[in-house]
């Protein structure tokens, strides 16, 4: 029976599709934000020649970009001209900017190509291919067109005008900063590009058209309620949270990856109000003080929020992102320091429990998101892909990240990044995504070996998936020279009577070795043993070399231990993060 979608993955589909339409134009949209706020009557230089772009470009090119993008989305370069053609009986006519029309004019464009391509395509005869091809697209795009024309734009003419009417009766009576009750919670949910380009950049772009700019760009773009909760981190925060907080702080704000503060929300969920209030005062600061910008931002920092305000109107959004990071703030610091459980938690230690939870439930390593997989080889993975919502941002980053990972590691692999919607199903790819984006990039590529993180800045996966592919093509300088008895390897063979201390070692990447670390506590908790255990650099293993140490390492870096430390004991693990060679160990005491 196949597995059915759940609402949430149809949601996220949905979003994906509007913003794959649009994400792809926001350069366009950017340029037609620029040459109106500096050559429109009234904008920073004014000029009526240039001017003259202004509106061609809102309502034709735009759209045209847009409905090309969702052609070519359903059925590649075919479905685009089509989609490209169907979309002017939308826009002929319109005294509006037809975003809407070409969501729906372009998609359906490439539909229509694509089903009678199934149906005749196969029964062209030889030589009449350029002839089918061109007149078949042609002629349905006609078809559609004059479609659009006489059903479409009435109907969608008539919807925007009640959406412009319903969105203009919100600001009137100033209950705009209630949407940000949903939009926060659907932003942690992946929902922001969806959410922000999806819906919010149309709607804004008809705004900034008639009145020069917009608070609906702001909604979802501003970065002030996930630097709030940042520096709440900061302060309050314990752990690997407190000392990675600045550094996503900075990413975000000034990167404007909002997705990095995503994951501090899901290991503390009740931060979601601190996210909510912070949205919700600032959109009310934005509309009380006169904030907009003329153009979307993105990504969402405060570098492309300064390019893209309007003119005069500076104070009312700096002030208004300023408030959403004073509000989170407070709310967010009033959470975490009255969470007791603060004491013994951390980002990493979070992580990890997630991990055991998955391990305990498949009886397997918490890894086994692919990574307990004899498939990740060499021989087996060709390329790696990064695949989050719109192909961008913190995938991008994450790609970057493994990517120097591999280099080093003198691997001859590519690593890329995609949006889920441009994936293409073949063998020998390893797919990396975030855990709430994993059902659908499996349905995308179900022949693709898959690997699910939950933050593509901040994991030990990488490490892990380099030393498997690294393991794997040298094996055999690793098992030949000087090869280790399984006495000095083997969890069987260590007495934790007499180990008075578990060093976990590493490199300058000590994510892995901080996990295991939490892990191997956790351990030790349950079965009330009181051995430390720390995490040590390799420079530093002199101190530890002794019998009654035990470090734990991989097999990738057993011979450079073994040479710091000859004289301690030493467990060999696939992996840090989890082994069952910890409860094995366990399982020997007293016997």
């Amino acid at each position: 029976m196949a597995k059915r979608t759940s609402l949430k993955v149809r949601v996220q589909q949905l979003g994906t599709s509007l913003s794959n339409m649009v994400m792809p134009n926001i350069a366009a949209i950017i340029a037609w934000g620029f040459i109106t706020a500096l050559f429109m009557k009234g904008g920073w230089f004014p000029n009526p020649k240039i001017a003259e772009l202004i509106q061609p470009t809102l309502h034709y090119l735009l759209p045209i970009l847009i409905a090309y993008c969702g052609g070519k989305m359903v059925y590649q370069e075919r479905g685009a001209v089509v989609g490209a053609i169907a979309v002017m009986g939308v826009i002929v006519g319109a005294d509006i900017p037809m975003f809407l029309g070409a969501m729906i004019m372009g998609p359906l464009g490439g539909w229509c190509m694509k089903k009678f391509d199934q149906v005749f395509q196969e029964k062209v005869r030889s030589g009449f291919e350029m002839i089918y091809n061109n007149f078949s697209a042609g002629i349905i795009g006609i078809i559609l067109a004059v479609l659009g024309t006489y059903i479409v734009n009435p109907l969608v003419v008539g919807g925007s005008n009640i959406m412009a009417a319903g969105v203009d009766w919100i600001i009137s009576v100033h209950l705009l900063p209630l949407a940000n009750i949903f939009i926060e919670p659907a932003k942690v949910l992946f929902l922001n590009n969806a959410i922000g380009n999806g819906i919010l950049v149309p709607i804004g772009v008809q705004q900034a058209a008639s009145a020069g700019k917009s608070v609906l760009f702001l909604l979802e773009s501003n970065p002030g309620p996930g630097l709030g909760i940042l520096l709440a981190y900061m302060f309050f925060g314990k752990g690997s949270a407190k000392s990675s907080a600045p550094g996503a702080a900075i990413i975000h704000f000034f990167g404007g990856i909002h997705e990095i503060y995503f994951p501090y929300i899901l290991m503390k969920p009740a931060l979601i109000l601190a996210a909510i209030a912070g949205g919700v005062s600032g959109t009310f600061t934005f509309q009380i003080l006169g904030g907009g910008l003329k153009a979307a931002a993105s990504p969402g920092s405060i570098i492309a929020i300064s390019l893209m305000t309007a003119k005069g109107a500076y104070f009312g959004t700096f002030i208004g992102v300023a408030m959403a990071a004073l509000v989170s703030f407070l709310v967010a610091a009033l959470i975490l320091k009255s969470d007791k459980s603060m004491e013994d938690d951390s980002l990493e230690a979070a992580q990890a429990a997630n991990q055991a939870a998955k391990a305990e439930s498949k009886g397997q390593q918490a890894v086994d998101d692919g990574l307990g997989d004899s498939d990740i080889t060499v021989d087996n993975i060709h390329q790696i892909i990064f695949a989050c919502d719109a192909g961008m941002g913190s995938s991008a980053m994450g790609a970057s990240i493994l990517r120097d990972k591999v280099k080093k590691a003198n691997l001859e692999i590519p690593v890329t990044n995609q949006a889920i919607a441009n994936l293409q199903d073949t063998t020998n790819t390893l797919i990396i995504t975030q855990e709430e984006l994993a059902d659908r990039a499996l349905q995308k590529t179900p022949r693709a070996v898959h690997v699910t993180v939950d933050n593509f800045l901040a994991t030990s996966k990488y490490d892990d998936i380099v030393v498997q592919l690294a393991s794997n093509e040298q094996s055999s300088d690793i098992k030949e020279p000087e090869p280790m008895e399984m006495s000095d390897n083997s969890s069987t063979a260590i007495d934790l009577n007499h180990i008075d201390a578990v060093a976990f070692a590493h490199g300058t990447a000590r994510g892995s070795a901080t996990m295991g670390q939490e892990t191997l506590r956790a351990i030790f908790r349950q079965n009330n043993i009181r051995i430390p255990v720390s995490t040590v650099f390799y420079q530093d293993l002199d101190q530890f070399n002794a019998k009654n140490i035990l470090v734990v390492t991989t097999i990738a870096q057993q011979s450079e231990v073994q040479q710091a430390a000859p004289n301690a004991q030493l467990l060999v693990v696939d992996s840090l993060v989890t082994s069952p060679e910890y409860d094995r160990l366990v399982s020997r005491l007293h016997k």
